[in-house]
C-alpha cells in the first residue's frame, strides 16, 4: 500500500479502516466469520476500527499473541449536529473540537470535509451507511494583521467557540429562512442516492492539501494525520507481508477514539480486542503474559528551534530511528521487561533505537498502551516514529524513521 497514498486517502477514521480494509482484502484476509482455521488472516471491523490477525498453523500451550497496536483518529474538528449560521453575508458551519489539535494550525487552510452518513431507504425498515467525500473545500480566515494589531507580539488566541466558524458558502437574500431547512444537511442528502433519507452524519474537516516530501534531499515528509496514520501504515505493510507462525498468532489492531481517550465501543478501552481473541483460543488470558505488544504511536522530535523544551539526555532526533517511550508516572506502557524485549529486537533486526522521557516539569501524553495493557494483563512497549509538529494540522517525520518502524514490525511478526 503506497503509503502517500494512503495519507491522501484516510482523511477520517472511518476512511483510514476502508482502506485498511481493501488492502486486507487484496492480500488475501478474509472478513471474519464463525470458522477460523489455523494458518490463516482474517480481520473483523467494529465502526470506525479493525483488527486483523494470522492465526498459527498450530495452536499449543506455548501459543502466544504477537501484537501492535495503532490508532485510525486524529485531532480534528466535527460538523456540529446543528452546524448552520450566517454572517456579513456568509454561511457557517458551527465545528466541534475532537481531541486537542494545534488550534492556529487550521486558519487559513483549505479544509475538505468528509465522513460516514447514515441513512433509510424509502421504506425506513433498514439503517445504512454510505462513505463519502465532498468535492469542494471550506476555509477558516483569521482577523488581518491590520484588525489585531499586536497579534505577532502577544500571539494568536483562538477561541474555538467563535473562531472555529467554517465560511463555506455564501449567503442569499434568503439566507434566515434558507438556515432554518439546514442547508448544510440538504447538501449531504445530495451524496446519497436518489429515493433515500439522511438520519444522521459524521462529518470533519481535514487537510485538503496532499502530502509531499521535503527537505533538500526529500529526507521529510509532510502531511496531514501522521499522527497516527504513519503506525497504522507500517502495521499493516509488516502483517500482510507476514506469514503465519508456527505457534504464535500475530495481531494487527487499529482503534478509533484514542484522541478522546478510548474509552467508546471502538477503543481501545472497549471489549474489541479482548472478544476477537477469545474467539481464537479459549481463556486466551492465560496466554497474554507471555505475549507481547508494541504500543505505535508518533513521538515527539527534538524542535531544532526549542531544545530547551526537551529532556537533554532523551531527545530523540528526526531520521535517527525508533524511539522507545518512558514515563515514571505509566503514561506511556514500556516497563522492565517489556522495553527489554524491544530492545533485543532491534538488535537483531538492525535498527537504531532513541529513548524519550517528558521533562519533569511537563506533563506527558498518554496512548492505547496502557490501557490495553492493564486489560489484557499483556507485556507492552510504547514506541514510536519521531516527528514534529505533533497535532498541527500538517506535521512532519523523516521517511527513514518509517522505513525503520515497518522493518522492526516485521521483525515483531517474524
Amino acid at each position: 500500500m503506497d503509503f502517500f497514498e494512503f495519507l491522501n486517502t484516510a482523511v477520517t477514521p472511518y476512511h483510514t479502516v476502508s482502506c485498511l480494509k481493501s488492502h486486507f482484502e487484496a492480500n488475501s484476509f478474509t472478513n471474519l466469520s464463525d470458522k477460523i482455521e489455523t494458518g490463516k488472516a482474517y480481520f473483523v471491523c467494529r465502526g470506525a476500527s479493525i483488527i486483523a490477525f494470522r492465526t498459527p498453523k498450530t495452536w499449543d500451550d506455548d501459543s502466544k499473541f504477537r501484537i501492535a497496536l495503532a490508532h485510525t483518529d486524529f485531532p480534528t474538528l466535527k460538523i456540529s449536529p446543528n452546524p448552520d449560521g450566517t454572517s456579513a453575508g456568509v454561511n457557517t458551519l458551527h465545528t466541534e473540537v475532537y481531541g486537542s489539535p494545534l488550534y492556529t494550525s487550521w486558519l487559513d487552510r483549505d479544509l475538505g470535509y468528509a465522513g460516514m452518513l447514515a441513512y433509510v431507504d424509502s421504506d425506513g425498515s433498514t439503517l445504512k451507511t454510505k462513505l463519502f467525500r465532498g468535492e469542494k473545500l471550506f476555509r477558516i480566515p483569521q482577523l488581518a494583521v491590520h484588525l489585531n494589531r499586536n497579534v505577532n507580539q502577544d500571539g494568536l488566541k483562538v477561541n474555538p467557540q467563535v473562531d472555529f466558524n467554517a465560511l463555506w458558502s455564501g449567503a442569499s437574500e434568503s439566507s434566515a429562512l434558507e438556515n432554518e431547512k439546514n442547508l448544510f444537511v440538504k447538501s449531504l442528502e445530495k451524496e446519497l442516492p436518489a429515493g433515500v433519507r439522511l438520519v444522521d452524519f459524521d462529518v470533519q474537516l481535514f487537510d485538503a492539501q496532499p502530502a509531499n516530501r521535503g527537505g533538500f534531499n526529500d529526507e521529510w515528509i509532510y502531511s496531514g494525520r501522521l499522527d497516527n496514520l504513519s503506525s497504522c501504515h507500517a502495521i499493516a505493510e509488516a502483517i500482510v507481508s507476514a506469514e503465519s507462525a508456527e505457534n504464535d498468532c500475530l495481531v494487527a489492531c487499529f482503534f478509533n477514539n484514542e484522541e478522546v481517550g478510548s474509552t467508546t465501543r471502538e477503543g481501545a478501552a472497549s471489549n474489541f480486542l479482548k472478544s476477537v481473541l477469545d474467539s481464537l483460543i479459549p481463556n486466551s488470558e492465560l496466554r497474554t503474559p507471555n505475549s507481547l505488544a508494541l504500543s505505535i504511536d508518533m513521538a515527539h522530535a527534538e524542535h531544532p528551534n526549542h531544545t530547551e523544551k526537551h529532556e537533554p539526555n532523551h531527545a530523540p532526533l528526526l531520521g535517527k530511528g525508533i524511539v522507545l517511550k518512558a514515563n515514571a508516572q505509566k503514561r506511556y506502557a514500556s516497563d522492565l521487561m517489556s522495553s527489554a524485549q524491544l530492545r533485543l529486537l532491534c538488535e537483531k533486526a538492525g535498527i537504531p533505537l532513541q529513548v524519550f522521557i517528558m521533562r519533569n516539569d511537563m506533563p506527558c501524553g498518554s496512548t492505547v498502551g496502557p490501557t490495553v495493557s492493564a486489560n489484557l494483563g499483556i507485556p507492552t512497549v510504547d514506541i514510536g516514529e519521531p516527528m514534529l509538529s505533533m497535532h498541527s494540522i500538517r506535521e512532519m517525520m523523516a521517511t527513514s524513521d518509517h522505513e525503520d518502524m515497518i522493518k522492526l514490525v516485521k521483525a515483531l511478526y517474524r
